[in-house]
């Protein structure tokens, strides 16, 4: 693993080019995934959605909101899928335009577990770990409505849905996307087998730390055989405690997730994605360590990353690079904002969730200043 991790050599900063795996990025920005609900019912990348990732190309690396790997997965209306020819040949449009503006783009293949409902993913079952739903309402083709109690996977059941995942990323890269992120965390269902609260299984998934680690291992490993480790990355949220996946003990999360990273460790994926409050804390540092490979830092979620913590993050070396997303939502030139120091956009929440351009394609980029 030497070498692979903590590259940051003197001089480097949050604007400095960075290899993570075989992905090549111009600086060290990286767009979190955000979801936006603009496919509309059909799950295919439209018009709207290539020019929402063509304009922000300049950030180092976009990773592409949650995509349903399978019909059953689909958590929200709106969300694009990668299960269909025609959603391939949308996600196709997007990674053209990306490159034609000289940015890097993966896709982040998101199974929503029990976060969903029939309603939304078209009269499916809706699958986890175990048989327990969570509390509260979704929004559904029908209005909100209370989640349902899910379908406990069997462990046959449990490969077809890794397959699956495996197929999706074969289609993503084949569509010319450059990599893919498994979605790991915020309680959705690769989530839900890790946590404790949400997987009580008695077989080889359920019970110890390692058995919970384990389908989330198998379903990195098969994508990062089918597609190639530099090309796959992963995105975990431990202690988030976010859609009842509880994680509330240390010494079970840090055997959790240790157990994980220990095993995917010698694959060597692109990077991972850790979402945690204290990115320079010494959980997420020795989940880096025994990862040994680079780190993207995502903090925001329930604060906004600024920019003086995205440097400080680089130039202290506790990561590779920074996941950014609200900031991304309201500044597509993002990376020149902050590099020249320039006054941000402000997001607006209220069409963040929304269907059309608004708050989505019309972020006004910097005027150039007269000479």
């Amino acid at each position: 693993m030497v070498g692979r991790g903590n590259d940051l050599a003197p001089g480097m900063d949050l604007f400095s080019p960075v290899m993570l795996g075989d992905l090549e990025l111009a600086n060290r920005v990286v767009m979190a995934p955000l979801t936006r609900m603009r496919a509309g019912s059909s799950g295919v990348p439209n018009d709207l959605l290539v020019e929402h990732y063509a304009q922000r190309a300049s950030i180092g690396l976009i990773i592409t909101e949650g995509t349903y790997p399978r019909f059953e997965s689909q958590a929200f209306v709106g969300q694009p899928g990668i299960v269909t020819d025609e959603q391939a040949a949308g996600w196709a449009r997007v990674a053209e335009a990306v490159h034609a503006r000289g940015g890097r783009i993966v896709m982040q293949l998101m199974h929503g577990g029990r976060v969903t409902h029939a309603d939304v993913n078209g009269g499916r079952r809706v699958e986890a770990p175990s048989a327990i739903a969570i509390e509260g309402a979704g929004h559904t083709e029908q209005g909100k409505q209370a989640y349902p109690v899910p379908h406990a996977l069997t462990v046959e059941e449990a490969a077809q849905v890794r397959d699956d995942f495996v197929a999706a990323a074969r289609r993503a890269v084949a569509a010319g996307l450059d990599g893919v992120e498994v979605h790991g965390a915020n309680g959705y269902l690769l989530h839900e087998f890790l946590s404790p609260a949400s997987n009580q299984r008695d077989d080889v998934y359920g019970g110890s730390p390692e058995n919970r680690a384990r389908f989330v291992v198998e379903v990195v490993t098969a994508v990062a055989e089918a597609v190639g480790a530099g090309k796959v990355g992963l995105r975990i949220s431990p202690e988030h405690n976010i859609q009842d996946a509880l994680e509330t003990d240390r010494d079970d999360v840090r055997a959790t997730y240790g157990s994980l990273l220990d095993q995917l460790a010698p694959l060597g994926l692109a990077y991972l994605s850790i979402l945690h409050a204290e990115p320079a804390g010494d959980l997420v540092q020795e989940l880096r360590r025994r990862f040994g490979g680079p780190l993207v830092a995502n903090s925001g979620f329930g604060t906004v990353t600024t920019r003086a913590e995205a440097v400080a993050l680089i130039e202290a070396a506790h990561a590779e690079a920074v996941a950014v997303g609200r900031m991304a939502i309201a500044n597509p030139d993002l990376v020149a904002r902050w590099q020249g120091e320039h006054p941000e956009n402000e997001p607006n929440p209220l069409t963040f969730y929304a269907a059309g351009a608004e708050g989505y394609t019309d972020y006004p980029t910097l005027v150039a200043s007269p000479s």
